[in-house]
């Protein structure tokens, strides 16, 4: 992706955390992607959360610092990173409200074409069975994304 992202990340040794700082209108804030392993086997759920003076992790906050892509550039970057290190798993997100899902969808349908050079993606249908690729206007529930094997070069 062709966008600025924030570049200066604190990344835990295993790649599980990425830590920087949103800067904007509202000043710095600290924000923290998290790389959380789950129930199913080889899915780690990815979440963006705002970390507060006093350490606590805030995903329900909505900042609007003006630098919304900014921060989608960067997160693409932690999942580069992190698939990059562990090819093999797929990440799930979701957005915790319906404003959210449709940024992050809108988003990915934006750059599908490049995005799916390096990864494989799908979406979660609600009463689904299963998850199906995902394609532009697709109504999904959640998202699941692994490092195309084939793409593992580096930018």
């Amino acid at each position: 992706m062709k966008y600025e992202y924030y570049a200066d990340l604190t990344i835990a040794d295993d790649f599980s955390v990425f830590e920087f700082d949103s800067v904007g209108k509202r000043g710095s804030i600290k924000k923290r992607i998290d790389f959380v392993e789950t129930d199913l086997p080889d899915v780690y759920n990815l979440s963006l959360v705002n970390v507060k003076m006093n350490g606590e992790l805030d995903d329900k906050t909505i900042i609007d610092n003006g630098d919304r892509d900014k921060i989608l550039a960067t997160i693409f970057r932690a999942v580069y990173t992190y698939t990059l290190n562990y090819p093999g798993r797929w990440i799930y997100f979701s957005g915790n409200t319906h404003a959210k899902m449709r940024l992050y969808r809108m988003a990915i349908s934006l750059n599908l074409e490049e995005l799916s050079f390096w990864f494989e993606i799908y979406g979660e249908v609600a009463n689904a069975e299963e998850v199906l690729p995902f394609h532009k206007g697709m109504v999904i529930e959640g998202f699941f994304i692994r490092r195309n094997i084939g793409k593992m070069d580096k930018f």
